[in-house]
């Protein structure tokens, strides 16, 4: 019974490591660069080996030393047959691990298309061909986001094709497993050739306002609204195609025969006229967060009203999805604020610790807490380079008994605000 157990053990290690010897041998061949020979090397490998198992090793079991003296040479025979076939992959099995630093091993690269021949159809003007070419490596690569936009690039702007690209588009955007970032920028992109290609301000929007529709309450809808918010005139639409002019306003003649000089004339829109454009543009588009910075700005510097800026700069920050980017940006444009306004040390410390909260271990905290460091030098400078108004004194001031009534006349204060 132990017997036919052993045999039984004897039988299954048997094919375990015929399985084993023969999964490795398939393995070398199919790596291999040149599978016949690698064949023939397996072949003769079989060859010398059964001869050495076969017929030397019995005879150097026997003992005697006509045996010994015939079977030692044979083993050396077989073992340089051995060495003569497998010297260069005995040589590449130390060699490439070293070598596979250097030039990345034998491993073979992953799949990838190559747009090259249909980029270089594209320049010569032979877009069929290109979109050919396109097509092809898209046949392989289906999901391929620079393929794709590449398609529609070159059925838009080269073969004004607002149609095809449109179909391209929207056949990408529906494919599934696509980055967010990759779909705003194929809608972007569509919206851009409808400006620039078809002028049409309409189906730009239409496009935008699909971001907005498909990545809601994300920040690339957020920067969708305000691409949308600024498509509001047709001179914003086709000022970035069209070549800019520069108008020169016609000079005062014989200026070297006036009494006076002329008053100079101010070419900057009155900030009052701003703040009212501001906030007619903001009641119809509340998520343009560049005009209400503007707006924050005027209120702060010309108003002199820093609550009404604090108010427009605190609605931005607290808008869900905004960029980590922007957030430090208007928190460190608060900040500025407040020391042109002179607030005091706490409140300015307050803004400043709010970016550091914000993340620690970032490079913009790390520029709070050395602005925070000289925070005090800083307001103190501010504070040297406020001009003193002196006001307008009376005529003879010297010469009257009693003292002037009024004795500054105080500018004229601006006038109240307009809100959004």
């Amino acid at each position: 019974m132990n017997h036919i157990g052993q045999i039984i053990q004897g039988i299954v290690a048997l094919l375990i490591f015929g399985g084993l010897a023969g999964w490795f041998i398939f393995r070398t061949i199919k790596n291999a660069d040149e599978p016949k020979l690698m064949i023939l090397k397996w072949v003769v490998t079989a060859l010398a080996v059964g001869f050495l198992v076969g017929f030397v090793m019995p005879m150097v079991a026997k003992g005697d030393e006509a045996s010994a003296f015939i079977g030692i040479p044979l083993t050396a025979v077989c073992g340089l047959v051995l060495a003569i076939a497998w010297r260069r992959d005995l040589a590449c099995l130390v060699a490439n691990p070293i070598a596979s630093l250097y030039d990345g091993g034998s491993d073979a690269p992953d799949p990838h298309p190559f747009y090259s021949v249909a980029r270089a159809r594209q320049k010569q003007g032979r877009y069929p061909e290109a979109i050919e070419e396109i097509r092809k490596q898209l046949g392989r690569f289906p999901t391929d986001v620079e393929g794709q936009l590449l398609l529609a690039e070159v059925q838009a702007e080269n073969l004004k094709d607002l149609a095809a690209a449109e179909e391209t588009i929207e056949g990408f955007c529906e494919q599934p497993g696509h980055a967010p970032q990759n779909i705003t920028f194929a809608l972007y992109s569509m919206a851009d050739w409808h400006l620039k290609v078809g002028r049409d301000r309409e189906a730009a929007q239409r496009w935008l306002e699909k971001v907005i529709q498909m990545l809601p309450d994300t920040e690339y809808a957020l920067g969708a609204a305000q691409r949308v918010a600024h498509l509001s005139t047709t001179e914003m639409l086709l000022s970035p195609y069209e070549r800019k002019k520069f108008i020169v306003p016609e000079g005062v003649r014989n200026m070297g025969l006036l009494r006076k000089p002329p008053p100079p004339q101010h070419l900057e829109k009155d900030p009052e006229a701003l703040a009212a454009d501001y906030v007619r543009h903001l009641q119809e588009h509340p998520l343009d967060m560049e005009v209400r910075e503007r707006l924050a700005i005027i209120y702060a510097d010309h108003y002199k009203r820093l609550d009404l800026a604090a108010d427009e700069l605190e609605q931005m920050i607290a808008q869900p999805n905004q960029p980590g980017r922007l957030l430090v940006h208007w928190l460190n444009l608060l900040a500025d604020l407040q020391v042109r306004a002179g607030a005091d040390y706490g409140t300015v410390r307050q803004t400043l610790q709010r970016v550091i909260d914000r993340d620690p271990t970032m490079a913009p905290a790390e520029i709070a807490r050395k602005r925070l460091a000289l925070l005090k030098l800083e307001l103190k400078a501010n504070e040297s380079k406020e001009p003193v108004k002196l006001g307008t004194y009376e005529q003879n001031i010297g010469l009257k008994k009693g003292p002037p009534s009024g004795l500054y006349s105080q500018a004229g204060r601006t006038g109240s605000p307009p809100r959004p």
